[in-house]
């Protein structure tokens, strides 16, 4: 290979890469990566040499002095040389980081590998030669300094692969994604076996470990390791601090960022174990007096640590209230609502709303948790992509860097593959501060697809637009649980036989008001629903005809799949309210075929799990237990034979011979050639026939 005359370095056939002789480990997975992506686009395997090696085309080693890469932790630069005929690019990293993020970064500009080939199928084109211009470059400084996901709700990566925890074969694409992202931390998962192998290869790779909030630094849960114990630090302290003394004995010698915190088991407040503590003046104090124990306990243990403290439920009330102190060097990290939006969550239905941001005079570090997807049991987006638009994400987090939370910033990233558009605006994000959508949909799109850019991008924009908007607010807009959730609490209400009197747990969505009215209200929003996702899969199906096979099988996957499974669940839970309201008046038959339109309906969003889960992805979502479409469909059947109970019951042929059988057989059948009732759906068709 040579430097030609135009100055470009042109790499083809088997490549050389010059390394150091001493590996870390972190170094050695992106060397992986690395060479996985040349083979794929020029077709041979490169050779690994030592860095001294006159071969090498390519040179990968940390800086020295003579360099002049900035001097900044995981930064890395690319410099190019040309000595006696032989020419090389070399990769020069001032830590391992530094290097990984050279190395991917490398790959992204020249092979054209995206962050998220893997999760969005890039196909990755091959090429006889590489040309790269020979000019010095320098990486930027990011905006944020810690940088990461939490993998949180993880259901689809648990059942993805029979072995449970999940191995290495399920977390080294996730941990490549966010590196590929210029993430550097995680959450590697919610509350699995502590003997998995998710924080040592997620340490491995070279990525900060940091915990989840319920989880203070990263410590067992009290109830496990003492079971039947009162979960009381006042009555136990010794106990929670031999648990935390372990934890920190585990993790001391690893890059981890110690999350300080102080909730009860099961993610709850503290009292709900410890009820003497009544008072907000109480809880704070307590709280604030655990995390300074937490506080002093790594300090005496572990070199310049790096400390946090989510403010994320009862948490952040106490703090703004001026009842919680904290130490000066600990990372406060504020939360969005779930729905994207900086105020506190919604919880049940009280929508307090308050800001969840630091004020003008607040002091010390700042940083964010914000969510792409959420599990709460009401509204939220779990299967399907983000509701609100770019242009929302991108006003609320550069609102949050303007009020100085740029510290850090933990995205909720749920299961990935689902997720792919908006983890790559808030990399977009937390890289540079700030996002043109416009542009950046653009580079996305084109990206990942070889044609018709303009139109993929109309339907990433357009996607926003269909979804339900249920309440006043911008991130009031409905993700997939809101079809499933509030529907089976509709059907276990009016089974329970309380239709006289409201359900309760659904006044955030549809106000408090009788029941009958509450799911009128429903009905009437996923009316709307229905024509808007309509329009938009026809407007989809339009546009992904024209494209080729694999363009094709992406576009369905990353965005077909999300629009079916809103206009599938939407249906669905229309047809339930429908056939509420025919309950009502006392139209049994009809309420039962009205309740078969929402089996059909939701067993449809089933259909669309299936269709997704081709070649890699086989059973990927075999393990839908959040937003749970197959329980919604057991429970519409278990209404549909309740209501066969009306009228058709005991022998379950009445409705048949009233509606179906033909008037001259009705006088001249006999019992013994009509033994064999139609099943439910057969009965269900029948007599749907009869009203279209």
């Amino acid at each position: 290979m040579s430097i030609q005359a135009n100055k470009q370095l042109v790499l083809e056939g088997q490549v050389h890469i010059g390394i150091p002789e001493i590996l870390r480990s972190a170094v050695e997975h992106a060397l992986r990566m690395l060479v996985r992506d040349l083979e794929t686009v020029l077709g041979a395997k490169p050779q690994l040499v030592t860095g001294t090696d006159k071969k090498a085309e390519l040179c990968i080693r940390l800086a020295v002095e003579k360099d002049d890469i900035p001097k900044r932790s995981e930064t890395f630069g690319f410099r190019f040389h040309s000595n006696s005929g032989i020419s090389r690019m070399e990769i020069i990293g001032h830590d391992d980081l530094g290097l990984v993020y050279g190395i991917l970064e490398f790959s992204r500009i020249y092979l054209g590998i995206q962050p998220f080939w893997f999760w969005a199928d890039q196909c990755i084109t091959k090429q006889t030669q590489i040309n790269i211009p020979c000019l010095d470059y320098d990486a930027p400084v990011l905006k944020v300094r810690y940088r990461g996901w939490f993998v949180n709700d993880e259901v689809s990566l648990i059942g993805w692969k029979d072995p449970y925890p999940p191995t290495r074969e399920v977390w080294e694409p996730v941990f490549e994604a966010l590196l590929r992202s210029g993430g550097n931390m995680v959450i590697p998962g919610t509350d699995l076996p502590r003997d998995g192998i998710h924080y040592e290869l997620a340490s491995e790779m070279g990525l900060w470990v940091t915990h989840h909030h319920a989880e203070p630094l990263g410590a067992e849960m009290f109830l496990r390791a003492f079971p039947g114990r009162n979960a009381s630090y006042q009555e136990a302290p010794e106990l929670f601090e031999s648990l935390w003394a372990e934890a920190i004995e585990e993790q001391k010698d690893m890059k981890v960022l110690w999350v300080l915190s102080f909730r009860g088991q099961g993610d709850a407040p503290f009292w709900h174990n410890d009820p003497s503590f009544d008072t907000s003046e109480k809880r704070g104090a307590m709280i604030s007096k655990v995390i300074r124990k937490q506080y002093d306990m790594i300090g005496s243990s572990v070199q310049n640590p790096v400390y946090c403290v989510a403010l994320y439920g009862e948490i952040a009330e106490l703090f703004k209230g001026g009842y919680v102190e904290l130490p000066d060097d600990v990372i406060k990290i504020w939360a969005d609502n779930g729905y994207g939006k900086m105020v506190s969550r919604r919880h049940n239905n009280q929508n307090l709303r308050v800001p969840s941001l630091p004020t003008a005079d607040d002091r010390g570090r700042d940083g964010l948790y914000y969510h792409v997807t959420f599990h709460d049991l009401q509204a939220s987006n779990h299967l399907t992509m983000y509701p609100g638009s770019a242009t929302f994400l991108k006003q609320e987090i550069e609102t949050a860097f303007a009020a100085g939370t740029d510290d850090y910033l933990l995205i909720n990233c749920g299961n990935i593959r689902p997720h792919v558009y908006s983890l790559d605006i808030l990399r977009e994000l937390w890289s540079v501060g700030t996002i043109d959508v416009s542009k950046h949909l653009n580079e996305f799109v084109s990206s990942y697809y070889a044609s018709h850019h303009d139109e993929l991008e109309e339907l990433y924009q357009s996607y926003t637009e269909a979804a339900i908007q249920y309440g006043p607010h911008a991130d009031d807009l409905a993700g997939d649980e809101y079809y499933h959730h509030p529907a089976r609490q509709i059907i276990g209400h009016w089974l329970q036989g309380k239709c006289e009197q409201p359900d309760s747990r659904l006044f955030w969505a549809v106000g408090e008001v009788p029941f009958s009215q509450q799911v009128k209200n429903f009905e009437d929003l996923l009316a709307q629903g229905i024509q808007k996702w309509r329009a938009w899969l026809l407007r989809c199906d339009e546009v992904l005809a024209k494209l080729g096979t694999e363009d094709l099988r992406r576009a369905t996957d990353q965005l077909r799949f999300h629009g079916a499974l809103h206009l599938s669940g939407c249906e669905g839970f229309y047809w339930l309210c429908r056939s509420y309201r025919e309950y009502q008046e006392q139209r049994y038959p009809q309420a039962f075929v009205y309740a078969s339109e929402s089996i059909w309906s939701y067993k449809k969003g089933l259909d669309v799990l299936r269709d997704a889960e081709h070649g890699k992805w086989d059973r990927f979502y075999r393990a839908d237990w959040l937003t749970n479409i197959e329980s919604t469909v057991n429970n519409v059947d278990t209404l549909r034979r309740f209501l066969r109970m009306h009228g058709d019951s005991p022998d379950f042929f009445l409705w048949y011979k009233e509606y179906v059988m033909p008037e001259t057989e009705k006088h001249i059948y006999l019992e013994n050639t009509h033994r064999n009732p139609l099943s439910d759906d057969e009965l269900a068709q029948q007599l749907k026939c009869l009203t279209t």
